[in-house]
């Protein structure tokens, strides 16, 4: 691994005060995101990987509900991020990384096998099919993954009482914030709350989003799979 890629490695770690091995596991992470041509990622670079994934997907600790939590569903795991690094960063949590792509799966498991993570579970399954999932989770996350609107209808049903789901987002319009706080209302969950993170290169407007569960989902969610995203619960519908 080049300097400049371990460099930035050990800043996070300090930073955010992971455990001695983390540096470790996480080089596990980016050696395969520069080596496995199936990694589903752009971003393969490990000195790029740095900022874009790992130093983004640790932005989550930045959240007192982030830290505490002790179950965690990562949705659309994708290359793992923030899923693969959030095991990292708190070891003593169960992590599901829930992928609906087989392809996407298999890469996870091979990612989570040379970081040699025990807390880490690759399901292979959408988030609106999973009914082992429903009501098991402190925490759902999702990066850039759908508009706030279907992230919600996705994590309310998978959230335990008083569970939070956290939503890494870039730029939010007043239509999707809006949308969003309808569907939270229907489902079970507080007012969204933007959380804004430091600007660095590439992701000068993200923020993290969180929704807490401060009520039962209604047994009518979660609708098939795809419904949340051809019929999503708009803001005055």
């Amino acid at each position: 691994m080049n300097p400049a890629a371990l460099a930035g490695l050990r800043e996070v770690a300090a930073e955010h005060g992971l455990p001695p091995d983390a540096t470790d596991r996480l080089r596990g992470l980016l050696r395969v995101l520069a080596t496995d041509a199936t990694a589903p990622t752009s971003v393969r670079e490990p000195a790029s990987a740095v900022d874009v994934h790992v130093r983004d997907s640790l932005d989550g600790l930045r959240l007192s509900e982030v830290r505490a939590a002790r179950r965690i569903a990562d949705l659309g795991a994708g290359a793992g991020f923030p899923g693969l690094v959030l095991a990292v960063a708190l070891p003593q949590a169960a992590v599901r990384l829930v992928e609906s792509v087989g392809r996407k799966c298999q890469f996870l498991g091979r990612a989570a096998t040379e970081m040699a993570l025990d807390n880490v579970e690759v399901v292979h399954a959408r988030a609106e099919d999973w009914p082992a999932g429903i009501g098991a989770h402190d925490v759902v996350t999702a990066r850039a993954l759908a508009p706030l609107t279907a992230l919600a209808e996705y994590a309310a049903p998978l959230l335990a009482p008083d569970g939070h789901l956290v939503a890494w987002k870039g730029a939010v319009g007043a239509e999707e914030e809006a949308d969003g706080r309808a569907a939270a209302a229907i489902l079970g969950l507080g007012e969204p709350r933007r959380v804004q993170v430091p600007p660095r290169p590439g992701a000068d407007l993200r923020s993290l989003w969180l929704l807490h569960k401060e009520a039962e989902t209604p047994a009518t969610y979660p609708r098939r799979p795809g419904m949340a995203r051809k019929r999503p619960i708009r803001a005055g519908a």
